[in-house]
């Protein structure tokens, strides 16, 4: 028997600042099913050349109370990065808060704006140290 990889699903509760966020990672929207008798919109997001592997924003339109405000059961999404300083810098410039910054040049971490961990890992071999992720202390969980 053979499975192949879909997606990842995550429920959101701001459809445009999760999109921004993975959109700031470099992920691009590349189909989006807006079911009006469900009122929900589903937003498949991957990386260009890597749309086999996208993730699946899922968002109710009246709301999702039972949407819990930590989503820690989840786990988290890992994506691979050119060079994870940069990345870094990119969305810290952007609002976004580096949870586990990358001291060791290999791995960082990060949250969307739905508490959704995501994972940052270095192509290839890790980076040389450098600042001022090396003296960085982690804020928060992830």
């Amino acid at each position: 028997m053979q499975v192949k990889y879909l997606h990842t699903m995550v429920r959101v509760k701001d459809l445009e600042a999760t999109k921004k966020f993975f959109e700031l990672l470099g992920l691009q929207e590349t189909r989006r099913i807006d079911n009006d008798k469900g009122r929900f919109s589903l937003v498949f997001m991957a990386a260009p050349g890597d749309e086999d592997c996208p993730v699946e924003l899922t968002y109710n339109w009246d709301g999702d109370e039972g949407l819990p405000s930590d989503s820690r059961h989840f786990g988290h999404l890992a994506y691979r990065v050119e060079n994870i300083y940069e990345m870094c810098d990119h969305l810290q410039k952007n609002g976004v808060t580096i949870n586990r910054p990358p001291r060791d040049g290999h791995m960082a971490f990060v949250r969307s704006p739905d508490n959704v961990s995501v994972e940052l890992l270095q192509a290839g071999d890790a980076l040389a140290p450098a600042e001022p992720w090396a003296s960085m202390g982690n804020t928060g969980h992830w």
